[in-house]
């Protein structure tokens, strides 16, 4: 505004002269003619002294400097102001210019000239022309463009004074606004009123990228996260749970004690995801497992108390059994858990059964296994782990008696979208079960997703999206995603045998040709891991490529589960009929293309068939994870070996090294078995190379040190709202 004022001052200037020069001309004719009649009737007489007077009166206008009359080239009466310098012909002269001005001792002066005829005076027409000469002062433009420039300099500081108060006024506030929008996006929340601004859409997308890019450096930076093992898992534990208490609680029991051939205690670990992740977990914290005894010995070893240490050979933890008649683990386990919850979450193309008997028998076990925790925590805020589908109802249970302690239950399988999931007849119960935790996981973000689409479309809760919290009556539960993954280094891995030894020993006890290209499928007898999928692209890919015949041989081995249900009998029925087919299709004496072992295999017998096996074949038709490809790759120390994965499975997401198949695309399935058994030395150990930084930077201890790691802060929040509650001091208001 400065800068326009003093571009736009002179301009006003010269427009002020010009429109002043032309008034001055106007009001000096009509001066003339006021003064034309006196001014006649005095040069009549010859009376100057008269013209004199009547000149000195006119210009006391503050407009008229001087005022003469020239008669001829003489000048004839003059006003006491008109300058005596200034003769006749210097006044006609100037006052024919085009800017006809002199500069007079008082200032510039204006000068015009005015023609005096007599109309009916003889007297007149006899004399020369006479002309009356005007001096027009030129001072009092100065003056008031000097006026108009400090009103002008005055309105324009005034305003830009108003303008500047209006812009601080509306920068304060949006000031406020973009520090509020940026730190709910630092936050990762929303505003008060509302989504966040769409003028910080952008910057929230940049900052996203440029903090996941900071992240990246930072890990490289850092280097692998390799450093999770059980003793900093209990460092962990220490610095941020001081210790607290642990408390697992599950369905499946990490050591089951069957009697054996003699009357004595046989101990074996089942074959299960769930224990294979938990169990280290459990070594590194000590604490107490909550679990059925399922075993035919688990009621001979147990104490009073019905409790138990394990791991027998090095005690370092209490198993605590639960007790169930048959009839409560047929409503309860394979009714409602595994005839109803499994095929509605896994959606794989089985219909759930969902009976009132069976829910009320589900309902009765989780308050059971409520009460067993209960009874087994010392304190009244100990960290429960509750883990799967079993026991859904459980977290709203212990929470009910403990609400100051710390819940998470993570959730083993899928979960489904919405419009599955309403198929359950007591949806609303098992999500407000669920929603009793403090946490609550599942492997990958797309199921937290479908959850919290679930509880927004069946039940009455606040979800803030952008924080990943389900408040329901006050109780906020975080839902988040925790890959899952096995223990590493593997247990006793020092005592493992070669894999050329291993190979060799597989080889003989299955009377395999030397030479053979094993293949290796690893899981329990279950419609959910496309067992048959596989086994048809063994079939097409021997079609396919007949080169292979007499030399592939594909070894699929098969725990027997839930075999008390229909649906699991006839899938093993139909398993083994297309296991006997394809051998009689390709089979030639003792080569037999397809190795059904249908029995249980301990963690030892499965490390030795891993570390034969030149491809792993994982073609789940739906998993929350599946542990075996990576039991796989953690035994493979020699670098060797291909993985041929479901994208179904939750490991896809993690195992990009993989082969990675649709299993219901048969065609595809084969001909990625077939290149992986095509594969050279070379680009198998670049891709198992990859493959095991990814378990080893994400193994078991570090899924377990990131839940309990968020437990922690959840419970240092939860204290400090308490004491401030109790001074009567205001709740804070973020996180």
């Amino acid at each position: 505004m400065v800068i326009a004022a003093y571009v736009a001052l002179p301009l006003i200037d010269k427009l002020t002269l010009r429109w002043f020069t032309r008034d001055i001309s106007a009001r000096g004719a009509l001066v003339a003619n006021a003064l034309h009649d006196s001014t006649i009737d005095a040069l009549a007489s010859r009376d100057a002294h008269r013209l004199a007077l009547l000149f000195d009166r006119t210009a006391q206008d503050e407009r008229v400097f001087g005022i003469g009359l020239c008669s001829s080239d003489d000048l004839f009466a003059r006003s006491s102001a008109f300058p005596a310098a200034l003769s006749c012909a210097d006044a006609r002269q100037t006052a024919g210019k085009e800017n006809p001005r002199v500069t007079l001792p008082g200032g510039a002066v204006l000068v015009t000239r005015h023609s005096l005829v007599a109309a009916e005076t003889s007297v007149i027409e006899a004399e020369p022309a006479s002309e009356m000469i005007l001096l027009h002062d030129l001072s009092f433009i100065e003056r008031r463009s000097l006026d108009t420039r400090r009103y002008l300099i005055a309105f324009l500081a005034a305003l830009g004074f108003v303008v500047a108060i209006i812009s601080m006024f509306v920068a304060q506030i949006s000031w406020r606004g973009w520090i509020a929008g940026a730190r709910a996006l630092l936050r990762g929340e929303v505003g008060p009123a509302g989504p966040m601004p769409a003028e910080l859409a952008p910057l929230a997308d940049d900052l996203r990228s440029r903090l996941r890019q900071l992240e990246d450096e930072y890990r490289r930076a850092r280097g692998p996260e390799a450093g999770w093992t059980p003793e900093r898992l209990r460092g962990l534990l220490h610095a941020e749970l001081r210790g607290d208490e642990i408390i697992v609680v599950s369905n499946r029991e990490p050591y089951i004690h069957d009697l054996d051939q003699h009357g004595g205690a046989r101990v074996r670990r089942p074959a299960s995801g769930l224990v294979t992740a938990i169990e280290p977990v459990m070594r590194a914290c000590s604490g107490t497992w909550i679990a059925h005894g399922s075993g035919t010995a688990d009621r001979d070893v147990v104490d009073l108390h019905d409790r138990v240490a394990v791991p027998p050979d090095q005690p370092m933890y209490s198993l605590r059994r639960i007790w169930l008649t048959p009839e409560e683990e047929q409503g309860y386990y394979y009714g409602f858990a595994n005839e109803g919850l499994w095929p509605l979450c896994h959606v794989a193309h089985v219909r759930p059964v969902f009976r009132e008997s069976d829910w009320q028998t589900y309902r009765a076990v989780n308050q059971r296994f409520a009460e067993a925790v209960l009874r087994e925590a010392r304190t009244d805020d100990p960290v429960v782990l509750v883990q799967d589908y079993h026991l859904a109802l459980v977290p709203a249970l212990v929470r009910e008696k403990l609400p100051q302690a710390t819940i998470l239950t993570f959730w083993h399988i899928p979960w489904p979208n919405p419009e599955s999931f309403g198929i359950c007849p007591w949806r609303r119960e098992i999500l407000l079960g669920l929603l009793g935790s403090t946490i609550l996981g599942f492997h990958t973000k797309f199921h937290c997703k479908n959850f919290l689409e679930t509880v927004d479309r069946f039940i009455e809760a606040r979800i803030e999206h952008e924080h990943s919290v389900v408040a329901v009556a006050e109780r906020e539960t975080f839902v988040e995603s925790y890959p899952i993954s096995i223990e590493w280094p593997q247990p006793l891995e020092g005592d493992w045998a070669s894999p050329s030894d291993c190979r060799r020993l597989v080889i003989e006890r299955h009377g395999l040709p030397e030479h053979a290209i094993i293949g290796l499928g690893v899981d329990r007898f279950d419609y959910t891991k496309g067992i048959v999928e596989r086994l048809n692209a063994v079939e097409r890919m021997l079609e396919k490529y007949p080169s292979l015949i007499g030399r592939f041989v594909f070894v699929q081995v098969a725990s027997p589960t839930r075999s008390s249900l229909d649906e699991y009998r006839a899938f093993q029925q139909q398993v083994e009929r297309l296991s006997v087919r394809i051998n009689s299709r390709f089979g030639a004496g003792r080569y037999q293309p397809v190795v059904f072992l249908a029995e249980h295999h301990d963690h030892a017998q499965l490390i030795e068939l891993y570390r034969a096996a030149d491809i792993c074949v994982v073609t789940s038709l739906h998993d929350g994870m599946n542990l075996v490809c990576k039991e796989y790759v953690a035994s493979r120390d020699d670098e060797q070996g291909v993985l041929v994965l479901s994208r179904f499975a939750g490991a896809a997401r993690e195992m990009h090294e993989a082969l990675i198949i649709n299993p219901y695309h048969v065609e595809e399935t084969a001909d990625a078995i077939y290149r992986a058994a095509r594969m050279s030395s070379g680009e198998q150990r670049e891709r198992m190379i990859s493959l095991r930084h990814t378990v080893r930077d994400f193994n078991v201890f570090r899924w377990a040190g990131r839940m309990l790691s968020d437990a922690a802060r959840w419970r240092l929040r939860a204290r400090v709202e308490e004491r401030v509650r109790k001074h009567g001091l205001p709740e804070f208001g973020g996180r």
